[in-house]
């Protein structure tokens, strides 16, 4: 009668769960640096819609303005009314890589983000017998974005006053 007293895992089986856990750890890193990425991607495109934004609220305030009082390539200057009747100015103005918006030349606050930086603005005034449109050209980038892609927004806005 023989006895086997051998206690504890021989070393190829070692091997083999050294190895297995190893390649574990590679899947698991793997998918946390591609979910890492797809989160950075993610915020891009907020700052991308953020951008949309910024836009929209530039169009509403030139379609509802009466008249254009001061066009330059970084500062635009409109004729509206507000809530109550009352004539005022509205003012969209680049400052670095801020888009600020003043109403009477007081500062109501930057369109833009931290997160984002207005790279270019462009106003151009366009004159014709029917009417008078705004010509706005709007790049923006992402301060999280490490490809530094730069997004471009732009679009040619009617005066229509109070309607």
């Amino acid at each position: 009668f023989v006895q086997n007293n051998k206690k504890g895992y021989a070393v190829l089986e070692l091997l083999f769960y050294l190895a297995l856990l190893a390649i574990l750890t590679l899947v698991v890193i793997n998918a946390m640096i591609i979910m890492s990425r797809s989160f950075q991607e993610t915020v891009v495109y907020s700052h991308l819609m953020q951008g949309g934004s910024i836009m929209e609220r530039i169009t509403r305030e030139i379609k509802q303005a009466d008249d254009v009082s001061l066009i330059s390539d970084t500062n635009l200057i409109l004729n509206t009314t507000n809530d109550l009747g009352e004539d005022m100015d509205l003012e969209f103005l680049l400052v670095g890589s801020d888009l600020q918006l003043l109403e009477e030349g007081v500062l109501v606050g930057n369109l833009n983000t931290p997160d984002i930086d207005v790279t270019s603005l462009s106003f151009s005034f366009i004159t014709t017998p029917q009417g008078k449109a705004v010509r706005v050209l709007l790049s923006i980038s992402s301060v999280n974005d490490s490809l530094g892609r730069v997004y471009d927004f732009y679009d040619t806005i009617v005066l229509r006053g109070r309607y």
